[in-house]
């Protein structure tokens, strides 16, 4: 098992390891076979100067290794997004606000992640610059979900103990979930997106992908520039509670036997988990019925671009975005009223709990050959597209915050347990984590 970030930054204070030998580390997994498709550029020798800086042990990250969607902006690169599209856009003039407080706190730089072209898929499929492949499977090449598809994999694989990624839909939970990483989408304003190409300005969140919930909290702090309120509090102090909602419908064989055994192994344990309907959440469909935020504010970014440059965009994509197009301003204005109004009445409904238990996404990975790029698998990939983002965008439009742990067994493939609740309450969900993450690995 490859140590998570607290075990190594242990290592480097009691003088076992060093920055110079953990960066290698990273760089030799970087160039891995696993890691194929992962990186759209590397950046080893800027790495290896963070790791050699005089006293960079004693900053937050001591030089370790970060890798950033290509989504975020970094001073003297060109933000693609996983794109063709923007390849001769002119490079940035300075560090987002995420990248600039992962720097300060010593991380090293080990490159910039593929990702769904612009954002725009759960899948993690690329039809640019190929698609990385599941850690969690050798026999056969499964999708690493998306849109942060190659942080997923440089995290899994070694080659960065934090990924700076995106959460519009669930591209943070969705590609942790699918291999047996944790990731944590905080309330969407802790965080600033400065800097950061958008998919939905509405919905954007900006977070990581890391190998522990420790690293999770520990990454986010960095991130927001806030410290989380750790509580003793034993599990049983916090009430939990389960949705009878489509959230639990269509589960395959895997997630449905992890779902059920992670449930009664959390109550043996003292768990206190309640059944209740939520039944605002089947009121998501009708309120997105007109194609929701992200194909709206896609497309406002996306609309000149697309005048000229429609042909170069993933279809696939390109599709999604030109739903927007169709959308009025007074459609635009009632879905923002809409929303407000759902997430009134889903508050209500959720009062005297601490937080809520789903599966993260309903299935394990597919393999890619099933809905790799042609209109013969197009059907296919919206299918899986849709099962995938449907638990995960409940939380997005809650204005939530929301973490996918692993709940899966050795020899069984990923499935992802999330544990969310309503914006700001990420405090009470990290230590909600934290201790179902103890109980699940004994």
């Amino acid at each position: 098992m490859i140590p998570d970030l607290h075990t190594t930054l242990d290592l480097l204070r009691s003088g076992q390891s060093s920055p110079q030998l953990e960066i290698e580390k990273a760089i030799a997994a970087a160039q891995s076979n696993r890691c194929s498709h992962v990186f759209l550029t590397t950046l080893f020798d800027q790495a290896r100067a963070t790791a050699d800086t005089p006293g960079i042990v004693s900053r937050p990250l001591a030089g370790l290794a970060v890798s950033v969607k290509d989504l975020f902006d970094m001073a003297g690169q060109t933000t693609c997004a996983g794109s063709i599209v923007l390849q001769n856009a002119p490079p940035a003039a300075q560090d987002c606000a995420a990248v600039s407080r992962l720097k300060q706190a010593g991380a090293s730089i080990i490159g910039r992640t593929n990702m769904s072209e612009f954002a725009f898929s759960g899948v993690g499929i690329n039809p640019h610059y190929g698609t990385p492949s599941n850690a969690c499977d050798t026999d056969v090449a499964r999708i690493p979900g998306g849109s942060s598809s190659g942080a997923a994999i440089s995290v899994a694989t070694g080659a960065a103990f934090i990924g700076l990624g995106s959460d519009t839909g669930g591209s943070i939970r969705i590609p942790a979930a699918l291999n047996g990483l944790v990731g944590f989408k905080n309330t969407a304003r802790l965080v600033p997106n400065t800097g950061v190409l958008p998919l939905s300005t509405t919905m954007d969140t900006v977070c990581a992908l890391t190998r522990s919930v420790r690293d999770a909290v520990y990454a986010h702090e960095l991130l927001s520039q806030q410290r989380v309120t750790r509580s003793p509090a034993p599990l049983c102090a916090y009430r939990l509670g389960v949705p009878r909602t489509w959230m639990l419908d269509g589960l395959d064989a895997t997630v449905s036997r992890a779902w059920q055994r992670t449930l009664k192994t959390l109550r043996d344990a003292g768990a206190r988990i309640d059944e209740i309907p939520l039944a605002e959440i089947h009121e998501l469909q009708q309120i997105q019925a007109t194609g929701g935020f992200s194909a709206a504010e896609s497309y406002a970014w996306h609309h000149r671009l697309l005048k000229h440059k429609a042909h170069l965009y993933d279809p696939r994509v390109v599709a999604r975005i030109q739903r927007g197009a169709t959308m009025r301003a007074c459609d635009y204005i009632e879905l923002q009223d809409a929303r407000r109004s759902w997430i009134e009445r889903m508050e209500t409904a959720m009062q005297g709990f601490d937080a809520f238990l789903s599966p993260t996404v309903p299935i394990v990975a597919p393999p890619i050959a099933d809905i790799a790029p042609g209109s013969q698998r197009d059907e296919a990939f919206f299918r899986v597209n849709t099962l995938l983002l449907r638990n995960t965008s409940v939380i997005n439009m809650l204005d939530g915050c929301a973490i996918s742990i692993p709940c899966h067994e050795l020899g069984e493939l990923p499935v992802g347990l999330m544990i969310w609740a309503g914006a700001m309450r990420d405090d009470p969900v990290l230590n909600i984590a934290q201790k179902i993450e103890s109980i699940l690995q004994k």
